[in-house]
């Protein structure tokens, strides 16, 4: 039985290289790239896998570039299931400027998905074996998918098993959470301000906000992530805040995918929720010091959490 299942519906081969300085008209040589399995949910059941716990990673796949996220999968010893579709997945491009330290990246939008595919993916989830006592919808969505329908059919199906579902998304696709009542999602500082309608830079502000979250039924949980200031967790239990890990950043990608592993993995095991936020933070910060699209190392996580105390 798979103890965390994880649904990326916009999965990505992410390539990774480096040039002295960014510059329009010439040409850039480039670095001998590195080539990761990418996506949200992905990126959540390496972290998982990372840490010694037990994740399989769902989504559509087509074309090369979903059988390149698919072996690159399997050679990371990541438990995978691909559901097949007409379109080709996506890449996304990551280009560090050795010279100053900056770091670009560009995203390709995905593959439209038809109601035949997304029924194929859904069907995959209720086939999966136990059923997982966790299930992570993490990433963007891509075209054909309408996020508020996904999150609906995905929360019935956690609901007849018992599963705990966790979604982190961004933009129309957080806003697809009201009503759904998700156990956690985890908005952004910008985030939770754009989904309250209201300034939310004070801490009162922020806990009001959070709160009317929950009364409009986006989660039974919300962890904000406020980058250097840390992150805040609301739920009917109270607000507890916590203070950021400073570290010196290498490189963004997957800090928040890293941060949901690391907590997900934590509760599952019976941590209380404090502890693992903790984890979380411990997770997001050690992907900071991860280059490119190379995500936390356990070694790192482990050794800032124990910092901590």
């Amino acid at each position: 039985m798979a103890e965390i299942v994880t649904l990326t519906m916009n999965p990505a081969l992410d390539v990774t290289t480096s040039v002295p300085q960014v510059e329009p008209v010439h040409k850039l040589r480039c670095a001998p790239p590195r080539r990761d399995p990418g996506g949200g949910g992905i990126n959540v059941a390496r972290v998982v896998r990372a840490l010694g716990g037990d994740a399989i990673a769902l989504f559509p796949a087509g074309g090369p570039t979903g059988a390149a996220v698919s072996a690159l999968l399997a050679g990371a010893g990541v438990p995978a299931l691909p559901v097949p579709i007409a379109g080709t997945t996506r890449e996304s491009f990551t280009v560090d400027e050795t010279g100053s330290g900056d770091q670009f990246r560009f995203i390709l939008p995905g593959p439209q998905i038809a109601p035949a595919e997304l029924d194929a993916v859904i069907a995959a989830l209720e086939g999966i074996g136990g059923p997982p006592r966790w299930i992570v919808v993490s990433g963007s969505m891509p075209p054909g998918v309408e996020a508020a329908a996904l999150y609906r059919r995905i929360a019935a199906i956690a609901a007849r098993t018992g599963a705990r579902l966790v979604i982190d998304s961004s933009g129309p696709a957080l806003a697809a959470c009201e009503g759904v009542r998700p156990f956690l999602i985890k908005p952004s500082y910008s985030e939770l301000g754009a989904l309250a309608g209201r300034d939310v830079s004070e801490e009162a502000a922020q806990v009001e906000a959070a709160r009317e979250l929950l009364a409009r039924g986006f989660a039974q949980m919300v962890l904000v992530s406020l980058a250097e200031r840390g992150a805040l967790l609301v739920s009917e239990a109270g607000a507890e805040r916590f203070a950021a890990i400073p570290v010196k950043a290498v490189s963004g990608v997957g800090a928040g995918d890293s941060m949901i592993a690391a907590m997900v993995l934590m509760l599952s095991r019976g941590a209380e929720p404090a502890e693992a936020v903790r984890w979380g933070l411990a997770a997001g910060a050690a992907a900071l010091l991860a280059p490119g699209t190379q995500l936390a190392r356990r070694e790192d996580i482990e050794r800032l959490r124990a910092a901590l105390g």
